[in-house]
């Protein structure tokens, strides 16, 4: 099994995606398998080439020097968002809206 995967981050107070926000994404054993930043759109495509197989994942935004650059303050330094993999080959897409007092998540498409 190979899945895809994609993140989006926008910032709700702004209105606009979330530039330059680190993240990290580790497997279930708790290794990093991905991290970098987001690029001018929020996007992040630094992505293994081999693709996910089934399993568990966290994605770790670090939004704490993002919303403090941005907004003078950050309730949350992080948002970590645990998910499942599972079944047929498909696209998963976790996307992150953000402000400085909340964030949310969804599966998207």
């Amino acid at each position: 099994m190979s899945h895809t995967l994609s993140t989006h981050v926008l910032d709700t107070t702004l209105g606009q995606p979330a530039r330059n926000l680190a993240l990290t994404l580790k497997d279930d054993q708790g290794r990093i398998i991905a991290e970098g930043h987001t690029n001018d759109d929020g996007r992040f495509n630094d992505w293994p080439v081999d693709g996910f197989h089934n399993g568990v994942y966290e994605l770790t935004f670090h939004t704490g020097d993002y919303l403090t650059h941005q907004h003078g303050q950050a309730f949350y330094p992080k948002a970590s968002i645990c998910f499942e993999l599972a079944g047929p080959d498909a696209h998963f897409h976790v996307p992150l809206l953000v402000s400085p007092y909340s964030y949310s998540t969804y599966r998207g498409s």
